[in-house]
């Protein structure tokens, strides 16, 4: 889960909520420094910090964080040399160091800042200063266009972490095949905005997890205003409105550029237009998928990868792709999946 589901969820939960946040990593960890969850006063967790090696006693401590009102930090060293410590090889390995924070007053306000600048595209910086005596936690915020380096120092109690904004993926095609990838796509950490020009098919009951857009690709991109660190999928299998579509994207910067459909398909639609940068075609990672479920698992694989900087941009003018493009155009079991 984002930092940016955790500011919504803060902020939607109410009172009574800790945010636990791994101020601290060293070695192997389920996941990276800066990560965070919440505890709910009825005992629900919202996010995870682990495989569920440490939750079950982070939520007393978090218990004792709600009743106190100071936060506490924590530590927990699972390397291998001393697991039985634990009682158990617990298979994680690495050393956490846990920040637990009562969401009140200055948290609540800063976190309600964290949300607001995320959802205008901004990455947000906060430092934290923590102070062992007093039990006491002193934060700042910032908002830049770039990202800044994390720069920690434990003896200090010092703690900086940078978050990104959740990154936009635009869907241009609301078919069935739509549905599937949407919601792998929210759950994976994308804004999802799913656009078509059958009004009939763009409906929340369709696409809950996405914000929706029903107009002609001009009215589309208008609305949407494609940004540098965007992702956009066209899969509406109609040609022409996807022609409209490339010949005003030439003009756009953004981060991903995926057309589902078969090489010759994907030619002529590309017929006479500049090199686009940052296009993936087919689109998906090759795992053999067939059907629309499948063919939803690879392309969020994809999106997933090129996120996390895992896959070379593809240059399809210089006809220079990797090995994961030379899968079959067919890998969708028909047809008709590639328009």
């Amino acid at each position: 889960m984002e930092m940016h589901d955790i500011c919504e969820a803060a902020l939607r939960e109410g009172t009574q909520l800790v945010l636990a946040t791994a101020v601290y990593v060293e070695g192997h960890a389920y996941r990276k420094e800066g990560v965070s969850m919440l505890f709910t006063e009825d005992g629900g967790m919202i996010g995870s910090l682990s495989p569920g090696c440490i939750e079950t006693d982070l939520a007393l401590r978090a218990e004792e964080v709600r009743r106190s009102g100071k936060p506490q930090l924590i530590l927990y060293d699972m390397r291998p040399e001393n697991d039985l410590s634990w009682g158990e090889n617990i298979g994680c390995g690495g050393l956490l160091h846990i920040l637990l924070e009562p969401v009140v007053e200055d948290l609540k306000w800063k976190l309600t800042q964290m949300k607001l600048s995320l959802d205008q595209g901004h990455t947000v910086t906060i430092r934290r200063k923590w102070n062992e005596q007093k039990r006491e936690v002193h934060r700042e915020i910032e908002k830049s266009e770039n990202s800044l380096s994390t720069e920690n120092d434990m003896a200090q109690g010092r703690y900086v972490h940078t978050y990104q904004p959740k990154p936009r993926l635009l869907i241009i095609g609301a078919g069935d095949d739509s549905i599937t990838l949407a919601k792998l796509a929210a759950s994976t950490g994308f804004r999802v905005t799913v656009a078509d020009w059958r009004e009939a098919l763009c409906t929340e009951s369709r696409f809950p997890n996405a914000a929706l857009l029903a107009g002609f690709p001009e009215e589309i991109l208008r609305a949407f205003q494609v940004r540098e660190q965007d992702y956009l999928l066209l899969m509406s299998h109609q040609f022409p409105k996807e022609r409209a579509l490339l010949e005003q994207l030439q003009y756009s910067s953004y981060r991903y550029l995926g057309i589902l459909g078969s090489r010759t398909r994907t030619s002529r639609l590309l017929e006479g237009l500049p090199p686009f940068l940052h296009l993936h075609t087919p689109v998906g990672l090759t795992i053999g998928s067939e059907g629309p479920e499948e063919i939803a698992v690879a392309i969020t694989a994809e999106l997933i990868a090129v996120k996390r900087n895992k896959t070379a941009v593809h240059d399809y003018a210089k006809g220079a792709y990797s090995d994961a493009d030379s899968r079959s155009c067919a890998r969708s079991g028909s047809k008709s999946a590639h328009g």
